[in-house]
């Protein structure tokens, strides 16, 4: 989902990069090259003494009667978000294919149809370039926000042959209800947990397990521990630990490698890739630099006579 205001920067994401980028004027986004001496990382970015001390000075948390109220206001909050902004907010997403080769590599032959999970559609920013660049993939789309499911359902691109959209809250909507158990070959899942409730997120796995096929993949990226944006939050925003909410009321929290693998296997999925991508967002008209962190992986369901995952 997106920052916005005085806690915002440009090239932050939301609750899904495939599904929400903040649009930056003059800034390459995250997915552009890699800078010199950026790349994957199995130990992430080192903080400097200053941000140290300040990410020390965050004590203060906000208040349990308004953090039950942002949860109880979250779909509302998308949903104004995606009325204020219609689809202009987001770049389109196409660099998945280029980062996430598994979208092809998962085939046993060139021509098989492969069946995809968009969980957390946003307004298409990323099926949409996948459905022009695959012809063989058919795609389930879906989002928390209504009005964003409407935007992908008003696409030119999106025909029922090869798209199916719908609602759906990932923390307590059966995916089965619209998706076929274990019919779906990969799931992405691209800044989208980072939206979620850190004492909800096993539930959007054990979720999304249920229609993933034994063998099928998840692919992952989302905020990593200290990346920018979190430095960039301001006093009264914290929510918890990594955990922290913006001026209109979206919500994001930044994972470490570690939280994040123990989250994946608790839901019985295991990991095969769980790193962090450094990069750097660079304005040359402002002389600004700034460090951001992803967190890029991939975890596989066990094959069906491993047992039930998830479950």
């Amino acid at each position: 989902m997106a920052l916005l205001g005085d806690q915002s920067f440009p090239s932050d994401v939301e609750s899904a990069h495939c599904g929400r980028e903040i649009k930056a004027v003059g800034l390459k986004d995250e997915s552009s090259s890699r800078v010199p001496g950026q790349g994957e990382s199995s130990t992430g970015r080192v903080l400097s003494p200053e941000e140290l001390h300040r990410l020390a000075d965050e004590r203060a948390l906000v208040s349990e009667f308004k953090q039950l109220k942002l949860e109880k206001e979250a779909q509302k909050n998308w949903d104004l978000f995606y009325k204020r902004n219609s689809t202009h907010f987001f770049k389109d997403r196409h660099w998945t294919t280029r980062e996430f080769e598994e979208l092809k590599a998962c085939r046993e032959f060139e021509s098989q149809k492969l069946v995809l999970l968009e969980a957390g559609c946003g307004v298409g920013n990323c099926i949409f370039p996948l459905l022009q660049e695959d012809r063989n993939i058919f795609v389930y789309a879906c989002d928390f926000s209504a009005r964003a499911v409407d935007f992908v359902k008003q696409h030119p691109l999106y025909v029922p042959e090869r798209c199916c959209g719908f609602q759906c809250d990932l923390t307590s909507d059966d995916l089965r209800d619209n998706v076929p158990e274990g019919g779906v070959d990969v799931v992405t899942l691209i800044f989208v947990l980072s939206a979620v409730h850190p004492d909800k997120m096993k539930l959007v796995l054990q979720n999304i397990s249920r229609v993933l096929k034994p063998g099928g993949s998840v692919l992952f990226r989302d905020y990593g521990l200290h990346d920018h944006a979190m430095l960039r939050f301001k006093a009264g925003s914290k929510l918890g630990e990594n955990f922290y909410v913006r001026q209109d009321g979206t919500r994001s929290y930044f994972f470490s490698k570690e939280f994040l693998a123990e989250l994946f296997q608790e839901a019985g999925l295991h990991p095969v890739a769980n790193d962090y991508v450094l990069r750097e967002t660079v304005n040359k008209k402002e002389g600004l630099c700034v460090p951001r962190v992803f967190l890029q992986s991939k975890f596989t369901k066990p094959p069906a006579n491993h047992g039930a995952a998830g479950e």
